[in-house]
């Protein structure tokens, strides 16, 4: 990460990560809210297979997790890939 960031650089890349922390409280709640409920139904049908879908998207919430939170905070990871979009774009428009 750059050391000389402009305020507008700071502010476009704090709104970023917040969407992104954002993103993952969302995920968090809606997997807790769904597995509740899928937790009671199994409950009530007598069988415990809700284990099964609460253990498979807790893995994906762990890795969307590790991805926003612990991922190194200068990790240009998404950037790069806009640029080389936006490089493969410019290159089709020219022609």
């Amino acid at each position: 990460m750059s050391s000389n960031m402009t305020p507008e650089d700071i502010e476009r890349l704090a709104r970023q990560r917040a969407g992104k922390k954002m993103g993952w409280y969302i995920h968090a709640f809606v997997y807790i809210t769904v597995n509740i409920g899928l937790a009671l139904l199994s409950s009530f049908t007598g069988r415990h297979w809700a284990v099964f879908p609460a253990l498979g998207w807790g893995l994906g919430l762990l890795i969307h997790g590790l991805v926003v939170f612990v991922a190194p905070p200068g990790s240009q990871f998404r950037e790069n890939l806009v640029q080389r979009e936006r490089e493969r774009l410019q290159a089709q428009n020219r022609r």
